[in-house]
């Protein structure tokens, strides 16, 4: 599994610091210390682009509505169809929260 080649002490102590925020507030501190903005919207458009996706959206639809490119876009295709499952369990939680949101 490629994600094994991830592990590592710094990515332990950054995944950690990831955790520890409690709302979107301290994220947005965070995140604009830590990346530039072109880092974060990056990161942003390409959950966008799986969001896009796993809703049948076409890579010309998807482009146009992200700016992503058609790498991008194939690049997080493969990352859904062969990746860890990472795209698809955040997607799960943001879907389950934005829903259970809904119903108070």
């Amino acid at each position: 599994m490629q994600i094994d080649k991830l592990r590592g002490p710094q990515l332990d102590q950054l995944f950690d610091a990831i955790l520890s925020l409690k709302d979107r507030e301290e994220c947005y501190r965070f995140f604009d210390d830590i990346a530039t903005m072109s880092e974060v919207h990056a990161i942003a458009q390409r959950l966008q682009v799986a969001r896009m996706l796993t809703e049948g959206h076409t890579y010309s639809k998807i482009e146009n509505k992200t700016n992503a490119s058609t790498a991008t876009i194939s690049r997080v295709r493969r990352c859904l169809n062969f990746g860890s499952d990472g795209y698809q369990l955040v997607l799960d939680r943001v879907s389950d929260s934005e829903d259970n949101s809904t119903d108070n």
